[in-house]
């Protein structure tokens, strides 16, 4: 079970941490220059039309045509920069100006969506626009969603908003979307990088289900961030400045209204900022338990056989079912820790209504302003109000946000390997040296010591102990895959630990115990190390491994595509497509991890005699336990408890008479 109190503790990000991860998430947007431009000279342009415009047609409506005032000769109670349009009404009668305002609103539906009889203006973004929706109708399109932290992330991806409609606000839309699709696409790829370049004892730390939780859904994080801090900060404070500006020229005699939407940000945040830290830990927990779902089903599935052998499916399902009703109830949580968060600010906005409505009617009652002007300092003061209500939330907002791109970075920033730092590794022509070669594990266990061995090109030798022994965790040490904590591995005389991993494994080929296969052709994979290989050269290792003739009587061959038929295929037969794949790379170590284990007599013997072949231009490594696999080595090296206890030819070692390898023979002869 996972320690929720743990998991809230590990990330309870403090003010300068949140912010930290809010400007490093905005880095990402200098990849997309051009398209941010783009975006931001929309949300200029959408927003100049909705301050300095619309809101004025509806005080003509209301006071030269529904009330019948007459428009003065200067245009008075309108802009300057409106008076020789309004001027142009002049004269006209109530219909004849109801027909231009029609005409106007026909025009702006169509170019732009926009329509005269909104009441204020708005923001762009996310979860920030939509904690003003009363400010602002936008277009916007996103997957469907359900109550949980996956769905919910997921359709970020996708998210895609325009303050306009009409001609301007589809191609505003497609820009937008692609911004988001972007910016997710490029921290899903470095994400997934990160995870493929990580060591192999991290690896084994790293549950594949929460790995791909943090891919596929706490990465998209970035993009409510990217709405919020960018695009919705930018529109924000141009709508702010716009509506102050213009409420200080037209109604320089109100100036309490601005004063009182202005304070409803203060009092936004201090009603809201109390929930902020207990919607990032919930949102933590959520996520956590996301994971946690995602690595049970990903368990599940890959032991589907042992699970439907022991008759174990109910007990299988009880635990799913146990780890799915967690992950909704932590998202319960979560969506009342934000509903608590949104009472607090909606109290302020709110607060800040009920005042502009006593000041403004006021107003009015004494004839300060017209019945249309109060429309028009309403459709400002829920710019003014709405944004700053937006500005006092967005901190407490961004929380759940700010935790999903935590759990990102924590992995990004774990160390990967270096595997294009050191030196290139020329071709190797002679061999492999270890000397005192020790490796100790960060939790303190011991899995080799005291290695030595010396061994050339053109030798094949033989690891052979008990399970648990550290025979492949000491073959691992030969393409980097771990690094000694002691002692020296070397090859040409060259220290491993100054090399370039990618160099070093260029020249390497390991045939894993457990066979690696990819959804692709057989052909693609066994050339998948070598795709300047051709087809007779990849029927020429499939020979060799014993795989080419079961591989033709497959109804496509070699194009048979393995994630279709992969179940259908033994155990043996994917480990021959396995060793062919090591065969056809171009290396001068081969190692190989129990290549007979699933082999029958004469497909291992073919195989050996094809190991003396290659060699003969090779150092060959072989892993195995099987007497007819191990006594064609050249050397063969027993190991036990992490060191090399003897070392030798076969018959050296049986000549032995205490000997352990005489021993462990003994017991698989069953002489013992």
């Amino acid at each position: 079970m996972i320690d929720h109190a743990q998991v809230a503790r590990q990330n309870d990000i403090d003010f300068r941490e949140s912010l930290r991860i809010i400007f490093r998430v905005a880095g990402y947007f200098r990849y997309f220059k051009a398209r941010m431009a783009a975006k931001i000279g929309f949300i200029t342009f959408e927003n100049l039309i909705r301050l300095l415009i619309l809101p004025w047609p509806m005080k003509i409506i209301i006071d030269h045509a529904i009330l019948g005032e007459q428009i003065d000769a200067e245009a008075s109670g309108f802009p300057s920069y409106l008076a020789p349009a309004v001027l142009l009404l002049r004269g006209m009668s109530a219909t004849e100006i109801m027909l231009w305002m029609l005409a106007l609103g026909v025009f702006t539906v169509a170019f732009m969506g926009m329509t005269l009889n909104r009441t204020a203006g708005g923001t762009e973004g996310g979860a920030f626009s939509s904690a003003a929706t009363g400010a602002v109708r936008t277009a916007s399109a996103e997957l469907a969603s359900g109550h949980d932290m996956a769905t919910q992330t997921e359709q970020a991806v996708n998210l895609s908003t325009t303050g306009m409609g009409g001609l301007l606000g589809i191609l505003e839309f497609k820009i937008n979307l692609r911004l988001s699709q972007s910016i997710g696409h490029v921290l899903r790829t470095q994400l997934a990088n990160r995870i493929l370049s990580l060591p192999m004892s991290k690896l084994d730390d790293q549950r594949i289900g929460d790995s791909t939780y943090r891919v596929m859904y706490d990465s998209t994080s970035a993009v409510w961030i990217f709405h919020e801090v960018t695009l919705s900060i930018y529109s924000s404070l141009l709508l702010l400045g716009m509506a102050i500006g213009i409420m200080l020229t037209s109604y320089g005699s109100a100036p309490l209204v601005i004063v009182v939407g202005l304070s409803v940000a203060p009092l936004t945040f201090l009603l809201s900022i109390p929930a902020a830290p207990l919607v990032r830990r919930v949102s933590a927990a959520s996520r956590t338990s996301g994971s946690a779902t995602t690595s049970n089903i990903e368990e599940g599935m890959s032991n589907i056989l042992a699970i439907q052998s022991l008759g174990t499916n109910e007990q299988e399902s009880r635990r799913f079912s146990n780890a799915s009703a967690e992950s909704f109830k932590r998202y319960r949580f979560l969506a009342l820790a934000r509903a608590l968060m949104g009472i607090g600010g909606l109290l302020a906005f709110l607060i800040g209504q009920i005042s502009f409505f006593v000041l403004m009617s006021g107003h009015v009652i004494e004839g300060t302003y017209t019945a249309g002007d109060y429309f028009v300092v309403l459709y400002y003061y829920f710019v003014i109000s709405a944004v700053s209500f937006s500005f006092g939330f967005l901190y407490g907002d961004m929380q759940s946000h700010v935790a999903g791109m935590a759990r990102v970075f924590h992995l990004l920033d774990t160390p990967a390997e270096t595997s294009t730092d050191g030196t290139e590794l020329a071709d190797i022509k002679h061999g492999l040296v270890m000397e005192d070669v020790g490796l100790t594990y960060p939790d303190g266990r011991v899995a080799l010591q005291n290695i030595n061995l010396n061994v050339g090109i053109g030798d094949i030798i033989a690891l052979v102990g008990p399970t648990g022994a550290g025979k492949t965790t000491l073959a691992y040490l030969v393409p980097a895959l771990l690094q000694a904590t002691a002692g020296k591995v070397s090859i040409d005389g060259v220290d491993l630990k100054t090399v370039s991993v990618d160099s070093l494994r260029r020249q390497v080929s390991y045939v894993f115990q457990e066979t690696q296969l990819f959804s692709d052709s057989i052909l693609e994979n066994i050339r998948y190390g070598n795709k300047a290989a051709n087809l007779e050269d990849v029927k020429a290792v499939a020979r060799t491994a014993g795989a080419h003739d079961f591989i033709m009587e497959l109804p496509q061959g070699y194009d048979t595509n393995l994630g279709t038929v992969t179940s259908k295929l033994s155990v043996g037969q994917k480990q021959r497509i396995s060793i062919a794949r090591g065969l056809l790379r171009d290396s001068k170590i081969l190692i190989l991890d129990e290549p007979t284990s699933a082999l029958d007599p004469e497909t291992e013997a073919y195989l050996v005699d094809a190991l003396h072949e290659a060699a003969k231009n090779k150092l060959v490594i072989v892993i195995a336990h099987r007497l007819s696999t191990i006594t064609h080595a050249d050397r063969i090296y027993f190991i036990e408890g992490g060191e090399i206890r003897e070392s030798g030819h076969h018959d050296e070692l049986m000549a032995l008479p205490d000997g352990h390898y005489r021993r462990f023979v003994s017991l698989q002869a069953g002489t013992a």
